[in-house]
Parts: C-alpha cells; sequence; structure tokens
C-alpha cells in the first residue's frame, strides 16, 4: 500500500511550504472534495524512487472551539486517521506553544509514525533551536528548514524505511494480470461502471469504521482475458450516502492510481471537464500510469451537442493526448469492449519491450529528419537509445552537450519513439545521458607538442573512443 503522510501543525508553522517542496509543485496535485479545499490538499511525492502521498491540512488550533478553526480541527483529524506517518511541525523561532502541547497530547495518544520536526531552523544552531521541544514527549525532534530544504530528504528517508519491503512484495506480482483502477470524481458514473463489467448489480464497496485503509481487488473476465478491477471509495452503497464515504475518497483514488497498471479516467459528459477532472488526470500523469479516458453518460447528449462538447473535452484534457477517448454509457452497457480494448492497448504500451538496436535505428532515422538545434553555436549529437524503464516505458538517449536540447525537440522526439513503435495509452519518458570522454585530459596540449602533432594524437583517440562506443552499442 502506497505510505500516506499527513502535515500537522498549528497555523504559519511552514506546513503549505513544506508540502510545495515534497510534491514539487506550488498546489495540491489533486484537488480536494468541495467544501474541504481550504483544509486539506493532496499531492504526490518520491523519496528516492518510492513515490508517497502527502496531505496538507489546514492549521490546527484544538484550543479554539468555535467557527472555521473547529472545523479546520475536525479535517486535521481526519487526515491523521488517513495517514501512515504524521509529521508534527512546529515553529523553532517561537519555541513551545500551548497549542503545540495540546497537538503533542493528542498525537501520543495515536497509534501512528510521528515524527517531530522543528521548522525555520536555518541559520540557528540545531541542537539549540530544538533542545525545548523534547518536553513534547514526541521524541527525539529534528530541525529542518522547508524554505530551504535543509534536512527534509533525510526525514523523508528514515520516514519511509519502513515500507519499503512491503512495496518490493507487492512489485514482484503486480504485472500477471492488468490491474485497472476506474477514478474520477463523485457521481460520474464509476460504480455504474464497474457493474457494467461485472455483468450484476451489486454492491462493491462500503466504507466502514477499521476498513478505510483497504482496498478491494476483484477479478473478471471478459473476452477470454482476465483483469482485475481495484476499487475506489467513489464507489458507494446504494441509496443513503454516508460522510464516510466521501471522505476517505481522494486518498483511496490516489492509492488506486499508484497500485493499478492501467487507470479509467471516467468523467460526465453531460457536466464537461471539471478543475477536479483535470487534477486527477495530472496525476495519472505524474504517476506515469497508462489511461483510457471514458466520457461517460453520453447517450444523454444530443447530437447536434456531441461535436461541440468533443472538442471541448479534448481541448481541455490536451495534456493526456496520449490517452484513447472512450464515449460510452455506462448504465446501457454502450461502449464496454472499446474501453477493454482500450486498456489493452495501453498496458501493452507499458510493458512495452524495445531493443537496442531498433531504438537506435528509430533515433538515427529522426535524426535524418531533424537534427537537434543549434544552441549558443553548438549542436547537440545524439549516439544510441536504449530502454531504462517500464511502466511508464523510458528511453535514454546518450549523446554529447545534450543539456542543450530544448524541451520542443524532446516532445519531437517523444512523438517520434510513439510513432515507430506504436506506443498507445501511456505516458512515454525521454532521457538524456551526456557521454563520458575517458580521454578528455590526453586531448590537452603537451609540453613542446606541435600542432599537427597534437592534431593527429586527438584524431587517433577520438577514433579510438568511437569504435569503443560502437562496440558497446552492439553489445547492447
Amino acid at each position: 500500500m502506497l505510505p500516506t503522510i499527513a502535515l500537522v501543525g498549528r497555523p504559519n508553522v511552514g506546513k503549505s511550504t513544506l508540502f510545495n517542496r515534497l510534491t514539487k509543485s506550488r498546489d495540491a496535485l489533486v484537488a480536494d472534495l468541495p467544501g474541504l479545499t481550504r483544509d486539506r490538499h493532496y499531492g504526490r511525492g518520491l523519496g528516492g524512487d518510492m513515490p508517497y502521498i502527502v496531505i496538507d491540512t489546514g492549521g490546527f488550533e484544538p484550543l479554539i472551539e468555535k467557527g472555521i478553526q473547529k472545523e479546520m480541527a475536525k479535517q486535521t483529524l481526519l487526515a491523521i486517521d488517513e495517514a501512515d506517518i504524521v509529521f508534527f511541525i512546529v515553529d523553532g523561532r517561537q519555541g513551545v506553544t500551548p497549542h503545540d502541547r495540546v497537538i503533542a497530547e493528542l498525537l501520543r495518544k495515536m497509534n501512528r509514525n510521528i515524527y517531530l520536526l522543528v521548522n525555520k531552523t536555518e541559520g540557528m544552531q540545531r541542537g539549540i533551536a530544538t533542545a525545548e521541544f523534547f518536553e513534547l514527549g514526541l521524541g527525539d525532534p529534528s530541525g529542518i528548514s522547508s524554505a530551504h530544504g535543509e534536512g527534509v530528504r533525510d526525514m523523508i528517508q528514515i520516514a519511509l524505511e519502513p515500507f519499503k519491503k512491503e512495496d518490493i512484495e507487492v512489485n514482484e506480482v503486480r504485472q500477471k494480470i492488468p490491474k485497472i483502477a476506474i477514478v474520477g470524481r463523485p457521481n460520474v458514473g464509476k460504480s455504474t461502471l464497474v457493474n457494467a463489467f461485472l455483468g450484476e448489480d451489486r454492491v462493491i464497496a462500503f466504507d466502514e469504521p477499521g476498513t478505510t485503509r483497504d482496498s478491494i481487488e476483484i477479478e473478471i473476465e471478459r473476452n477470454d482475458k482476465n483483469y482485475i478491477l481495484i476499487d475506489t471509495a467513489g464507489i458507494r452503497k446504494k441509496g443513503r450516502v454516508f460522510e464516510a464515504i466521501e471522505k476517505f475518497s481522494v486518498i483511496k483514488t490516489l492509492q488506486a492510481i499508484e497500485e493499478a497498471n492501467v487507470a479509467i479516467l471516467v468523467v460526465d459528459a453531460e457536466e464537461g471537464i471539471t478543475e477536479q477532472d483535470a487534477h486527477v488526470g495530472a496525476y495519472i500523469l505524474e504517476a506515469g500510469r497508462a489511461l483510457v479516458v471514458a466520457i461517460n453518460k453520453w447517450d444523454r447528449l444530443k447530437e447536434d451537442e456531441r461535436d461541440i462538447v468533443k472538442q471541448d473535452i479534448q481541448r481541455k484534457l490536451q495534456f493526456l493526448k496520449f490517452a484513447e477517448f472512450q464515449y460510452v454509457s455506462a448504465l446501457k452497457k454502450k461502449g464496454l469492449t472499446e474501453i477493454l480494448k482500450s486498456v489493452d492497448e495501453a498496458y501493452r504500451g507499458a510493458f512495452i519491450k524495445m531493443s537496442t538496436p531498433k531504438l537506435t535505428r528509430a533515433l538515427i532515422d529522426t535524426l535524418q529528419q531533424h537534427q537537434p538545434p543549434i544552441s549558443k553555436g553548438i549542436r547537440p549529437k545524439l549516439r544510441y537509445a536504449h530502454q531504462g524503464g517500464s511502466n511508464p516505458p523510458v528511453i535514454v538517449i546518450h549523446g554529447n552537450h545534450v543539456n542543450a536540447i530544448k524541451d520542443s525537440y524532446m516532445r519531437f522526439l517523444e512523438s517520434a519513439f510513439r510513432q515507430a513503435f506504436q506506443i498507445i495509452g501511456t505516458p512515454l519518458r525521454v532521457q538524456f545521458k551526456q557521454g563520458e570522454n575517458p580521454y578528455l585530459d590526453e586531448e590537452k596540449r603537451k609540453p613542446k607538442e606541435g600542432v599537427v602533432s597534437m592534431r593527429r594524437r586527438k584524431n587517433a583517440l577520438r577514433k579510438k573512443l568511437t569504435d569503443k562506443n560502437k562496440l558497446e552499442a552492439k553489445k547492447r
């Protein structure tokens, strides 16, 4: 299960600054449910090669029992319930406050991994700045600076260490059967789509106390192929909608995306694309998951409305153009076959195997069409390519002066590789690696060496290096 970190503390201690640093953004990647946007923000972070979810909470002032502060305190407690790890953030410049003491007392009663972070300690002696916070009874306080990043990376590594073995065990069995996460905001038809795939009308999931961290996986067989559907909290019991279902929907959606091989993003054709739809799509892209976009309730639109709606959807989700868009009706079970065909294609693309010779040939063909633009008088030289990973596929290109390659040319290369290998429905990462020159020092002019002699020696060294690179490329 993807670990979740909640950032807790009174107002103005630097929680949002730390959130932005952990997620490398200036806002939450995924919008919260209506009415909660001021209280909790969700984003995705990466500790080394391990992803995690981080929750930014509103200022926690438990001594104030009225108004918006009371509601924000309630939302903070819900975030703690969702979390595996709690970062309790205090202000090293203000010292211990009465609110800090009350929050610490609440946290001591909770069965969570709690880390006490003393923020704003830049320019201070850490030992002196953190000493008085021992009285909170939460173990050794750690001095950090969320604004400058001091101590943040170390804390993330320490906090995530217990979850790494669990993550390895999950990944070993991950690729046997395609795992599909059906995600989207509430009331767009996710549960109807799941029931349509199952071929029966049944209760898929219901959040009850003690089960808020569980995800339900349902194996189905369609067209002689097996799939696993990962349930999210947006799928609900018929009839009355309980608050418990809504309050955990965001966290379960993010976890389902991380656990899946392919995500189906369900949107409402009648309502069009909302900001939250786009945020969920952005999270899927950031996580590198294969994607199918299902525009549900398509049957409710009139013929003359469909072209306008289709253009609007494709414009607002332009950043997801690598995915296939299917226009369906989950209620009438129309378009299900097309969705699964797109899922199969996206899954194939996510785990495609590309040999080094074929990748290098595709690179050479692309370079013959369009060389990298000259930057500061130098044209980058790209030599060969190999595959660096799957789900999403990663292509690593080796060459010289690769730091001068612009984003526009990188997108051009991505498009060329997609076309060459027919990669559809998955993000594709293109990375560059600067070629090493082991003879760099030898290329300098030696004492008492003539210009002609130096050129001959340098040409011989370059030929030797070229032959070595060609030999390595053949071995790959």
